[in-house]
């Protein structure tokens, strides 16, 4: 019974990502671009691609050339040999050393493309790996920072520059559509730029093995108008309005005595904790656990109660509370808007 429970989760979680990465724009793919340095980054996947398939075809025939040939007399075998000689030559040494420089050029040429844009005269955003999600900083907003998790809003047709570090071990960011692959390396602080070139959500991943949760350590991201995006910062920009409903009431007292308050933030709250993503607005996400399950009441009533299961290894605790408690949490959660 356990066995066809846990496959039965991992089909349940298969789908649910699956959903997930259909809600984005699209496949995470490098050959579906859909801002400036992911173009240029698919212009040089598509050569590189190309020039494997022809040397493939290439490599091909001539095996096949060779195979269905008819066996020829000693005299032919001679002249094949001094022939087979000059193949070698331009076979083995000419047309690779040509391939290769080639696929260079267009590498180098590609990579300074990318890294000639004026960083400092971009809005910028700071991106933290953490084990295993994503804290995301706009030290630009109006008033005060505003810290969000798992996910990243930026405005569509402008570039924004990245800065990028890690709280523990390497990690990579990446989102196909949108850039190429930069390293968070603690200690150490990264920069990139990314540009949207139309509204949407994109997918984002962790590209650096960094443990034994690195496939759940997901991201999206959402390209808005430059009025979304300003209303966004500000809704984001306010402390968690203090609930109203008794039950909700009751949810915050469980969340301020439980161990919830030692891990995370609820700005406007008792809960100042540093160790787990800031909840002040936990309800405007999309997803929860990185991108490993829609944000819904289930979902979350699920991750409350049995994050190990669905997510081992995370920092997340099991945390058992009495069914009452659990419906008041719950509630209070969701007025985190």
């Amino acid at each position: 019974m356990k066995r066809r429970g846990g496959i039965g989760r991992t089909c349940a979680e298969s789908l649910a990502l699956a959903a997930l990465s259909a809600s984005c724009a699209g496949a995470p793919s490098i050959f579906s671009s859909a801002g400036s340095a992911a173009h240029r980054i698919g212009v040089l996947g598509w050569i590189l691609t190309s020039i494997a398939i022809a040397v493939t075809v290439i490599v091909a025939a001539v095996l096949l050339g060779a195979l269905v040939r008819s066996r020829a007399g000693q005299g032919e075998e001679v002249q094949r040999a001094r022939g087979g000689v000059r193949w070698i030559v331009i076979g083995g040494v000419i047309a690779p050393a040509v391939i290769l420089v080639a696929a260079f050029l267009f590498s180098v040429l590609t990579q300074s493309a990318l890294a000639d844009s004026p960083l400092r005269t971009m809005p910028t955003v700071q991106v933290i790996g953490h084990r295993w999600w994503w804290e995301v900083r706009y030290p630009d907003a109006p008033g005060q920072p505003v810290v969000s998790a798992n996910e990243l809003h930026v405005v569509a047709g402008r570039r924004v520059r990245l800065e990028l570090t890690s709280a523990d071990v390497i990690h990579s960011f990446w989102v196909p559509r949108l850039a190429g692959k930069t390293d968070l390396i603690p200690g150490q602080h990264n920069t990139m730029w990314m540009e949207a070139d139309r509204p949407g959500t994109f997918w984002g991943e962790c590209a650096e093995y960094c443990g034994v949760q690195h496939a759940h350590m997901n991201l999206v991201v959402v390209a808005e108008t430059p009025e979304q995006h300003d209303a966004w910062l500000a809704a984001q920009n306010a402390v968690a309005n203090a609930p109203t409903d008794s039950v909700a009431k009751r949810g915050q007292i469980v969340f301020e005595r439980a161990a919830c308050a030692s891990c995370h933030t609820v700005r406007g709250s008792k809960a100042q904790g540093r160790i787990g993503p800031d909840l002040t607005h936990l309800e405007s996400r999309r997803t929860i656990a990185a991108g490993t399950f829609p944000n819904t009441r289930g979902n979350l009533a699920g991750w409350i109660a049995n994050a190990q299961t669905l997510k081992p290894g995370s920092g997340m605790p099991t945390i058992a509370l009495p069914a009452a408690d659990s419906r008041a949490l719950l509630a209070y959660l969701e007025t985190l808007r």
